[in-house]
């Protein structure tokens, strides 16, 4: 992939799977493995047992990677899912929302 149409800290609604229409900010984007972490959405448990760090043990809920097709940035006009197209404006690359036709960054 080229250029990233999906970046940290851009706002995206889940498409498809068990956290579907739910929305979040993006943490962190692995381009290569094709893979997006989004804050509040697919969030995995793993149970601790109390060691010298952590003596108290517990349970942790963090954010697990997902595929980054399932998601999509959210519209700045209505927040619904778009896709995203580039153009070049004032000699800039940017990105731009299909759906509504605004500018997303610059």
């Amino acid at each position: 992939m080229a250029a990233a149409k999906i970046k940290k800290g851009d706002s995206v609604v889940v498409r498809s799977g068990k956290d579907k229409g739910r929305t979040g900010t993006v943490i962190q984007v692995m381009p290569k493995d094709g893979k997006v972490v989004v804050e509040g959405v697919n969030v995995m448990t793993r149970h601790r047992k109390p060691s010298q760090t952590n003596p108290q043990g517990g349970i942790d809920r963090l954010p697990a990677p997902m595929a980054i097709s399932k998601v999509g940035l959210a519209d700045p006009k209505d927040g619904k899912a778009t896709r995203v197209r580039f153009e070049t404006k004032d000699g800039k690359k940017v990105r731009v929302a299909v759906k509504s036709g605004e500018t997303i960054d610059g």
